[in-house]
């Protein structure tokens, strides 16, 4: 008997959960206050949660599901790396507010930007995954994402490199490579989940 459980939509609700925590991460920084940070950090973890909880659904019913429509394992580990790459979003906002941030150096900008680009694309990989075997789209977006990853790994390193060319600041360079390492983590699990489906694909065609 097929599940009655759309596994397809949790995906999908999981990747516009991710979408909805960039948008809030580049909108936290475009109108940045340090002071309102502790807001933001609230903010995207109802955000987080939500992601959470839609999880967790996907995990149970997983659990009770006799026939689901691509392997076990594949479930999981999509809906893994779905609560990963939104817990990563988050995790940028939390390290600025740990941290106490209190300006932004530009570079930050370039990779928010990159990780909604990323993060469009992958609610758009999801938004085809339940025909995925009739999708001409998914190829061309997954591809999209490996290029914003290598982007964000140029951006990274030009990133780290101006960091320290430009301040003598132990303090300030330690906490912006860390926060330049998280939000290049938002683009690594972008990829990591790209490559996921497009192995799902290859073995399911």
């Amino acid at each position: 008997m097929a599940s009655n459980f759309n596994f397809f939509g949790s995906f999908e609700k999981m990747a516009n959960y991710s979408h909805q925590a960039a948008q809030m991460l580049h909108k936290t920084l475009e109108n940045f206050n340090s002071k309102s940070l502790d807001e933001r950090v609230k903010e995207i973890h109802v955000i987080e949660n939500a992601a959470d909880k839609t999880k967790y659904e996907i995990v149970e019913r997983l659990a009770k599901e006799f026939i689901t429509p691509i392997e076990r394992e594949d479930i999981l580990e999509i809906t893994e790396k779905l609560d990963d790459l939104t817990d990563y979003i988050e995790d940028v906002i939390i390290t600025m507010y740990m941290y106490n941030i209190t300006s932004l150096r530009k570079e930050i900008f370039l990779f928010t930007e990159v990780i909604e680009k990323c993060c469009i694309a992958i609610k758009d990989i999801f938004a085809e995954f339940a025909h995925f075997r009739r999708s001409n789209k998914i190829t061309d977006l997954i591809i999209a994402v490996n290029r914003l990853e290598e982007e964000a790994d140029k951006i990274y390193m030009s990133s780290v490199k101006t960091l320290f060319a430009t301040s003598n600041d132990a303090i300030e360079i330690m906490k912006w490579r860390e926060i330049f390492n998280r939000a290049e983590k938002c683009c690594d699990t972008s990829e990591h989940i790209a490559n996921s489906i497009e192995g799902i694909v290859m073995k399911n065609s």
